[in-house]
């Protein structure tokens, strides 16, 4: 596509150059009084609806960087509105751009921001301000490009989540050693035991299990349990919500990856223990305030009944 995944390698030519001498000219904002300097000046404004693409850093005194478009996975972008008032300088600023522009400026937090300005900031300190534009395109190249950084996004996903397996995995292992559990582990990297085997015929996607579980953290920490007298023995203990098995479509992806293939392992009387490896269960977002990102976890699961 004519306008994609190029934008971020166009910036490299024209931004964030702050030292360059050979500016072309500096301007100050009606409002607010900011005095820009011009790195590089482009020529070609956006019409109404268009999209501007832009990178911009944002550095304090001893130049460490406030806010960086460069560690996000799509560069910053507007949209080209005349109707869009005007109301500061930074709006004056923005505005104003066209493809092609690189400009730098230093002016006072509050300026910037505005009056919700970050906390850790100082409303008179004074930052550096490094901006420039890459590219104009269609709303529909908008949605073409977020499709593109999608796909490349799930794919860096997948390579992290395969590193994470192996590392995950040895630390499932030491904990089964440490305590002397005797764990099989599934092709996927799911690690379990099943400590009481059930009875009747295996299970197959679209069983609907209803599960009794705890569920901990590497470290010993219980997150959640649907058996109440162990909520209240732990501290965890919720009045608002039922204390009973957990209904489950298997093999249908409304739980954890972890949970889906450990549970299509088990039968009606099945008690178990999986320790499922990050990838498997929250992944890098984690989930709540006790499952950071990338945690391990270990479930010991029931399956009270079984309905085909």
């Amino acid at each position: 596509m004519k306008n994609s995944l190029r934008l971020t390698a166009t910036l490299a030519s024209l931004v964030l150059a702050a030292t360059i001498t050979s500016c072309k000219k500096t301007q100050v904002t009606e409002r607010d009084g900011i005095e820009y300097t011009y790195i590089n000046e482009g020529s070609q404004k956006p019409e109404n609806g268009e999209i501007l693409m832009y990178h911009l850093q944002i550095k304090n005194a001893e130049d460490s960087l406030i806010y960086n478009t460069y560690d996000q996975p799509v560069p910053g972008y507007l949209m080209a509105n005349d109707s869009i008032p005007v109301n500061n300088g930074m709006d004056e600023i923005f505005m104003a751009l066209k493809k092609g522009d690189s400009i730098t400026f230093t002016s006072q937090v509050q300026t910037i921001f505005g009056p919700n300005f970050p906390p850790f900031l100082e409303a008179e300190e004074e930052l550096v301000v490094n901006l420039g534009v890459m590219d104009i395109i269609s709303q529909d190249s908008l949605s073409q490009y977020f499709a593109q950084v999608s796909i490349i996004e799930n794919e860096k996903r997948a390579e992290r989540a395969k590193v994470l397996l192996v590392e995950d995995g040895k630390k499932i292992e030491e904990y089964a050693a440490a305590n002397n559990l005797d764990v099989q582990k599934t092709e996927n990297g799911l690690y379990y035991v099943i400590e009481r085997e059930g009875t009747g015929p295996e299970t197959t996607p679209g069983t609907t299990m209803y599960v009794n579980y705890a569920g901990y953290l590497l470290d010993g920490t219980i997150f959640d349990t649907s058996i109440q007298s162990l909520a209240e023995e732990k501290g965890i203990f919720n009045a608002g919500r039922p204390y009973e098995p957990l209904p489950v479509n298997v093999g249908m992806g409304q739980v954890i990856p972890g949970w889906d293939e450990g549970l299509l392992l088990l039968k009606k009387g099945s008690k178990a223990k999986f320790l499922i490896p990050s990838p498997l269960g929250y992944g890098e977002n984690g989930a709540g305030a006790l499952i950071g990102p990338n945690s391990i976890l270990v479930f010991d699961v029931e399956v009270t009944d079984i309905q085909k």
